[in-house]
């Protein structure tokens, strides 16, 4: 990192913008709470991971070694989010009649395919939850004499042991108790579930033999003990979306404590990690983010609608991380022809080089330095990609400056924002809609009679045929600068 710009971030243990200093000099530890994997990820979902992988490449462009983590929960996840219901997975392999493994196997593949399709970075290492029961197991058994005590129901740990309890929270730790299981015989209300028992009579799917009975871990162990194994205690920052800063991730921080044997959170390195960092909800105002509503909004449902999902990529940047983002089709559709642009002007840079013979991208002059200072102090703002992003146009708009240079600046910007410009062809967005009755060829052969029609000047005509393309869902782009001339509406 260059002492000109610091690292700079919002710590949510702290609620303050904290400079970024790594435990580790040289490298960087980050910590992602990754999904359940008993349903598709909804786009909301994703926006996490977006977000924890402009973090990653931010450090990465900072000169850190980076070793991220991310979790696989296949195992211990409620219904509601917080502490209480049924176990998402035993719940979902019962309505499809399946083993509970193969729906952890099929969703887990599902997300990792909308990973690829985001251009999220693969992370240093996929921890899956049922790998590390017997490291769980071994963490409660640690803590549990001083911190746990068992009901019938399973072993709970108890938050009047350890300081601070729910300061990660704050004001909102009431409202969050009120999503919390009421139980008979835990100490206090937030208590939660280290161990579950499997219920009298009954049987689970994943279940384990341990020394409170036969079941399975709760799902705040899960990460406490993959984070702590993997990266060790204390590591640099763990992320997740705003709802995990109210019960899930107090919960950790608990743990965390009890297992270090660690004081007061003044010091924020006793919660397990230097910086806690949440990414606001994207919201959506017809209830179609929740998986409950059927054809909630997941990933391959604005591909089957033809929006390349590097579009809702850049949807996310557009908007800081901790704001709330509102998902529109307008606003999808807008953020595509912001890349449309940022990738025809990419493949002009990149004839340029080829008409030129340049074999290799070059550094940047004094008049690209300047925005590349500006582009590195916006991304080192709090990863302010809004800012970024508008840098990186600006760049791609320069006339009269090398064009390897361009190209180098263009590359350096796009390995933090991640948009893939110089893999894409600018083909590659044109995706065509699962509902679309009409060919390509077909298209092109009317917009070819629209286009003699036009040199003749026969308005009617051509009129008539734009009228043709419409009826079958095509809307003709006259006049269309990015040179598309068309698109399925």
């Amino acid at each position: 990192m260059t002492e000109q710009t610091p690292l700079k971030l919002f710590n949510s243990l702290t609620r303050q913008m904290e400079t970024f200093t790594p435990v580790h000099p040289g490298e960087a530890r980050v910590y992602s709470c990754g999904p359940t994997v008993y349903n598709y990820p909804h786009i909301g979902n994703m926006r996490a991971y977006v977000f924890a992988d402009i973090l990653g490449r931010t450090l990465s462009f900072k000169g850190l070694k980076l070793t991220h983590v991310i979790n696989i929960t296949d195992v211990g996840h409620l219904t509601d989010d917080a502490d209480a219901g049924e176990d998402k997975m035993e719940k979902m392999a019962a309505k499809e009649a399946r083993s509970i493994w193969d729906i952890a196997e099929h969703y887990k593949q599902a997300y990792w395919a909308d990973v690829r399709a985001l251009n999220i970075r693969q992370p240093a290492q996929w921890t899956i939850a049922t790998d590390y029961v017997p490291q769980m197991i071994e963490f409660a058994k640690k803590i549990a004499p001083a911190h746990c005590y068992e009901l019938e129901s399973g072993l709970y740990f108890d938050v009047s042991t350890v300081a601070d309890y729910g300061r990660l929270a704050r004001a909102n730790t009431e409202e969050g108790e009120g999503r919390i299981e009421k139980v008979d015989g835990k100490r206090n209300a937030a208590d939660f579930a280290i161990w579950r028992k499997t219920p009298q009579g009954e049987k689970r799917q994943m279940e384990w033999d341990s020394p409170w009975g036969r079941g399975a871990p709760g799902w705040h162990l899960e990460c406490s003990v993959m984070s702590g194994e993997v990266l060790g205690f204390p590591f640099d920052i763990h992320t997740g979306g705003i709802d995990h800063r109210e019960i899930h991730h107090p919960n950790e921080i608990a743990q965390n404590q009890a297992a270090c044997g660690c004081g007061s959170l003044d010091v924020a390195a006793h919660s397990g990690a230097q910086f806690w960092m949440h990414n606001n909800f994207l919201v959506e105002r017809s209830g179609k983010m929740s998986k409950s509503s059927g054809e909630f909004l997941r990933l391959q449902l604005l591909i089957d609608r033809g929006y390349h999902p590097l579009a809702y990529r850049l949807m996310c940047l557009q908007a800081h991380y901790r704001s709330e983002l509102e998902f529109s089709w307008e606003g999808l559709g807008a953020a595509l022809v912001r890349l449309k642009r940022l990738l025809m002007a990419t493949a002009q840079v990149k004839a340029q080089c080829a008409d030129a013979g340049y074999a290799a991208i070059g550094g940047w002059g004094q008049k690209i330095a300047p925005l590349m200072e500006r582009f590195e102090a916006a991304i080192s703002d709090d990863l302010n990609t809004a800012v970024a992003l508008t840098l990186l146009e600006e760049v791609a708009s320069m006339k009269k400056v090398p064009a390897t240079e361009k190209l180098g600046a263009i590359t350096a910007m796009d390995n933090v924002l991640g948009l893939n410009l110089l893999g894409l062809e600018r083909t590659d967005l044109r995706l065509r809609p699962k509902a679309a009755a009409i060919t390509e060829d077909e298209i092109e052969a009317v917009l070819v009679q629209r286009k003699e029609a036009r040199a003749e000047k026969d308005f009617a005509r051509s009129d008539a045929l734009r009228d043709e393309l419409a009826a079958r869902g095509v809307e003709a782009m006259d006049g269309d600068s990015l040179g598309w001339e068309w698109k399925l509406a």
